[in-house]
């Protein structure tokens, strides 16, 4: 049977962020956080998917380190079983550095987690009071330190820049922090105000003060520059890894394989007879966990990607990739090629176009323009 990766959302976490627009929810009861539990082991043991091995595995949300050791890795379990890992999977947990000890670690990597991703987000410790994290700057060391004496050596930190009141400097001293920390890998975010969002409505109302263009734009310089000065080779606008640590996982969505998601408001996307079909699953937990008990369709949201959906995809996520497009591959208007090619945003190189530089700057506008 043909591999696919394998998405499992856990929504919990200890509080919700100001800038989140994730399916998440702070704390929500313990009755309700192993009713969720149950009702996800129940899905993926039910999964019209079981059998298909994992290329890829990756828990996210919410924070998964929020559930207990316990709860976690009979998740985990269930997982393994539906879908057998391939040889060198790479099996992924996000975590919040303020939510995990030595003991759940090295648990989480006996039993197969082979990489960690910590929503570091930044080391200022006035920064994470004004985003609402839970933890503080020193817990990132201890977090990392954590995850190296449990045996991960695939490690990703997620930072954010353009932050509320947010200096240059004080983005440099972030990222010269995380490089002393040597990860494997960096993700490295601007916050996007979403709405719908506490940071969202507080800058409509002059409350909240975030950085302007022209600084996020010497902010982002900085990333390239200080990535390339230490080794990591940048493979997506926002991703950076040293040699060989990729995320696999998300470069299987960048393109566009299948992968099944479990979870309240997990996302899916896998052939099927009809064609390739995403799905959405409930978002609330409480909705979903009662959908999965009464053996009811917990999907609420779906569609199948037809010719045209699936060619304005491969080029809105591969152009975000500096491998580029295969112009063999992927259908592109000649004319808004040539014409972000002259701007300066595009180069082609025979078959393939990759985002020059200062065309990372402006990636959707070149997605909508190469659109045919």
């Amino acid at each position: 049977m043909p591999s696919l990766a394998v998405y499992v959302h856990i929504p919990f976490c200890p509080t919700k962020c100001g800038y989140c627009d994730f399916n998440s929810y702070a704390g929500s009861g313990e009755d309700l956080v192993e009713r969720t539990v149950a009702a996800q082991i129940a899905e993926i043991q039910r999964s019209p998917w079981r059998g298909r091995p994992a290329s890829t595995i990756f828990f996210g949300g919410g924070t998964p380190t929020f559930l207990s050791e316990r709860q976690l890795l009979s998740i985990f379990e269930a997982v393994l079983e539906a879908h057998p890992p391939l040889p060198h999977c790479e099996i992924t947990s996000e975590a919040n550095p303020g939510t995990v000890d030595a003991a759940k670690f090295a648990a989480m990597r006996e039993a197969g987690f082979n990489r960690v991703s910590l929503g570091a987000q930044s080391f200022q410790d006035a920064d994470l009071l004004k985003l609402g994290r839970v933890h503080r700057s020193g817990e990132i060391e201890r977090a990392v330190d954590a995850a190296r004496s449990a045996g991960f050596d695939n490690l990703n930190l997620d930072l954010m820049f353009a932050l509320p009141d947010q200096s240059v400097h004080a983005w440099r001293r972030n990222l010269d922090r995380a490089l002393a920390l040597e990860p494997e890998h960096l993700s490295l975010y601007c916050l996007t105000l979403e709405p719908n969002t506490p940071f969202y409505k507080r800058h409509l109302h002059g409350e909240l003060t975030v950085p302007d263009e022209d600084t996020q734009t010497e902010m982002y310089e900085a990333c390239l520059g200080r990535m390339a000065e230490a080794g990591y080779g940048q493979y997506e606008i926002s991703n950076f890894a040293t040699p060989g640590r990729e995320c696999r996982h998300n470069l299987a969505y960048w393109h566009g394989l299948e992968y099944a998601g479990y979870g309240p408001g997990a996302v899916g996307c896998v052939q099927g007879e009809a064609g390739l079909r995403r799905y959405t699953n409930l978002k609330l937990p409480e909705r979903y966990a009662a959908a999965v008990q009464a053996g009811q369709p917990i999907c609420f949201e779906e569609e199948i990607l037809g010719e045209a959906e699936l060619a304005t995809e491969a080029i809105m996520l591969g152009v975000r990739l500096n491998e580029g497009l295969d112009l063999n591959e992927t259908a592109v208007d000649p004319a808004g090629l040539e014409r972000v090619r002259k701007l300066g945003w595009i180069d082609r190189c025979g078959d393939r176009a990759r985002l020059t530089p200062i065309g990372q700057h402006f990636c959707t506008e070149v997605a909508l323009a190469l659109l045919t």
